[in-house]
């Protein structure tokens, strides 16, 4: 008895052709479903018929010796592929992958895509040759408002097949692809099937008759394919992911709007406004009762007057923005994002092979209460108790594993026992874990031997100080040893002043506040001997390292003696900060340091009350006295980002007044854009101060005020009054 073959060309991702294909398998009752996807993931399909596989998932293969080189194939609930897997279950039918298997695919280099777009994607050509220039507006119409009309694939196949008549053969690995698919259908009726469904892409169809080619020329396209070992896996995926696109490039923009789709029989207008009104209820905006019922009237009537059977997205969103819109677009951007795209975050089995890395993650998650989704969460945590201090660690090492699930925030108001975090997980962090496992089976050992790594192959002492702050932070005992060895050696050659000095900061954070994680002060005490080891020696260079700098390195300079100033105040060390004043004073008594942090220098023992007020105003007027660019770059350095002291002092204000007005036309030309750059970052009120007290002063040093002739002045009154309104 001849075997009967049905190929059905459908659209990945599409719901229309899903719920058309749901319809034609359960008419066709094959024995054996062939679905295009690497076939060597067969050991992992029956997790799709568990009733707690959750779409949207991933199939997710990567090598075993090199977890970066990994591919997702994904399926959402309204994914043709997923839903013949599930139908096959339901029938008890054999389903079985037939694409080239992964082990083909990963091995060696990919190959560059330089198929056109007919190759690509030749829906999307059909679409455009029948004046749609949304692709996905054109399926909607002819393919999702049909229902569960199967008759659709006849019509893809008859199209596809013209276009390939004039196509070139494919060659690489798209031939390889598809001699493998024949070679799939093949073993399937030499198994004995009586019934063969094949599922794959549109483009693919019609080269898929195993009649018309020859299985030894097929056979010998397949021979001698480099391999590599690969594991596959499944993985949670989001809707949002799937409208950025897959492993085979067929992503689609509604995936949201699609899952509405396919899941909802009646009243699919309907109950999608009353999402809608659900969602902007959340957002505390108006929507009523009323609201939903005249959206849906005005999204049929729309689709009616266009000869659609039923409302497309396109109707369903000009509803909503005569409706629910009024003078804003924010309703319609909350529908795009909730709705027609969507976060959903699918879920897993829990015996689905994964590496031991992600299953000790996943312990951690739950026994921290720990919530897993693609929406972004705030948690402000209190590291004086218990279960948020380990969530702090968890989070410290698994963004030194490069799995940045929480990114740190500013968490205001006082003490130091306030972390803020934002959680959003993403599918793609699941490789990064199959990557990380290579460090260890656990997140605690796995961060371990990252953090102890890069402290043998730190570059610079800040590297290995800002590693020294995080290892602490993720409570990495094993690391932390290490970290100290490698700084010791590092503190004992020849840093440059600018290493030493970006290596004060996380040293100061750690001798000061380390405590407040409860740990014991062994190492806090050692951070702070290595801190006072390291400023004296940058102390002792610093001077030297501010002379012959271009303007871009002294930036930089003073950018490091920045964070190294507020490091040593907040050590509160007496000692420690004698000797740093004692090098900004070297350092600003020299006569060849740059400028810039010179008259920074100034401004720091002026704050810390080491140079009093005559002394600033000679060290200012010596300053004023160099070329136009050397002052601006002094002032850039003395003033910094606030002008309260040019408020407060008007003999500084005076100085700077004189000067500037002293310029010939070719200085004032060349220092007023450097000047004005420095003034720009002084606030507003400030500014206004500095020209109301300009103003004040000019008059006087201009020459004696003039009389006031009160008569004179008297006549304008009455006129003001009557301008003003007011009854003279």
């Amino acid at each position: 008895m001849t075997s009967l073959i049905s190929i059905f060309p459908i659209r990945h991702h599409g719901p229309g052709s899903a719920r058309s294909l749901e319809h034609a398998l359960s008419q066709l009752n094959p024995d054996v479903v062939l679905v295009e996807g690497p076939s060597d993931a067969d050991s992992v399909l029956p997790f799709l018929a568990q009733a707690d596989m959750t779409p949207p998932v991933a199939l997710l293969g990567y090598v075993n010796d090199d977890p970066a080189r990994a591919s997702f194939w994904p399926f959402a609930a309204f994914s043709p592929e997923f839903v013949a897997f599930r139908w096959a279950a339901r029938a008890g039918a054999v389903a079985r992958f037939m694409d080239l298997p992964a082990a083909l695919t990963l091995a060696g280099e990919r190959e560059e895509d330089e198929s056109d777009d007919l190759h690509s994607d030749p829906l999307r050509v059909l679409a455009e040759a029948a004046g749609y220039v949304d692709f996905e507006r054109w399926w909607e119409t002819l393919v999702e408002a049909r229902g569960d009309d199967f008759e659709v694939f006849d019509a893809i196949n008859e199209a596809m097949r013209a276009v390939r008549a004039d196509a070139p053969a494919p060659v690489g690995r798209e031939a390889q692809r598809e001699a493998w698919m024949r070679q799939a259908i093949r073993a399937a009726v030499k198994g004995g099937a009586q019934r063969v469904a094949v599922v794959c892409g549109a483009w693919h169809a019609p080269v898929l008759d195993v009649n018309a080619f020859k299985a030894k020329d097929d056979a010998a396209l397949l021979k001698g394919l480099p391999k590599a070992k690969v594991t596959l896996t499944w993985v949670p995926w989001t809707h949002g992911r799937l409208s950025t696109g897959s492993g085979y490039g067929a992503g689609v923009r509604s995936p949201g709007y699609y899952h509405h789709l396919f899941t909802t029989r009646r009243a699919v207008t309907e109950r999608w406004f009353a999402r809608v009104a659900w969602l902007l209820r959340e957002e505390r905006l108006e929507a009523s009762s009323a609201s939903v019922i005249e959206a849906t009237r005005l999204a049929n009537t729309l689709a009616a007057l266009r000869g659609r059977a039923l409302p497309g997205l396109d109707e369903l969103n000009e509803a909503a923005l005569s409706v629910f819109g009024w003078d804003s677009d924010l309703p319609l951007r909350l529908i795009e994002r909730q709705l027609i795209v969507g976060e959903a975050l699918g879920e897993v089995p829990e015996g689905v092979p994964t590496v031991p890395l992600a299953q000790d993650l996943a312990r951690l998650q739950k026994r921290l209460r720990l919530k897993v989704q693609p929406e972004q969460i705030d948690l402000t945590l209190d590291l004086r108790t218990d279960n948020d201090l380990a969530r702090s660690v968890l989070f410290h090492r698994l963004n030194l594993l490069g799995v940045p699930w929480a990114a740190e925030r500013y968490a205001g108001g006082r003490g130091t026992f306030k972390e803020a975090w934002a959680l959003a997980w993403r599918p793609e962090f699941s490789v990064r874990l199959v990557e990380a496992s290579r460090s260890g089976q656990t997140v605690q050992d796995a961060a371990t031997a990252v953090a102890t790594d890069a402290a043998r192959n730190a570059g610079t002492l800040a590297e290995l100080t800002t590693l020294l702050e995080v290892v602490r932070y993720a409570d990495l005992e094993g690391a932390l040893p290490v970290a100290l060895s490698a700084l010791d050696a590092r503190a004992a050659g020849n840093a440059d002043v600018s290493d030493l000095l970006g290596a004060l900061p996380p040293l100061a954070r750690l001798a000061r506040y380390g405590d407040v994680r409860g740990r014991d002060g062994e190492s806090n005490a050692l951070a702070g001997a290595t801190f006072r080891t390291l400023l004296t020696r940058a102390g002792v260079g610093l001077p030297l390292a501010a002379v012959g700098l271009a303007d871009d390195a002294a930036a930089t300079l003073r950018g490091h003696v920045q964070g190294a100033d507020a490091a040593v105040r907040l050590l509160d060390d007496p000692e420690a900060l004698s000797g740093w004043h004692s090098a900004l004073a070297r350092l600003a008594a020299r006569d060849d340091t740059h400028p810039l942090p010179g008259g920074d220098a100034v401004r720091r023992l002026r704050d810390a009350g080491l140079l009093d007020g005559a002394e600033v105003e000679r060290r200012l007027a010596r300053a004023l006295s160099g070329t136009p660019p050397e002052v601006t770059a002094w002032l850039d350095g003395f003033l910094g980002d606030s002008g309260a002291l040019l408020v407060h002092d008007p003999a500084l204000l005076g100085l700077l007044d004189g000067w500037l007005t002293g310029l010939d036309e070719s200085g004032f030309t060349q220092t007023l854009p450097l000047l004005r750059r420095v003034f720009s970052r002084f606030e507003r009120p400030e500014r206004r101060a500095i020209g109301e007290a300009l103003r004040g002063a000019g008059a006087s040093a201009r020459g004696p005020r003039r009389e006031v002739n009160g008569e004179r002045a008297l006549r304008a009154v009455p006129v003001v009054l009557q301008l003003l309104g007011v009854n003279a």
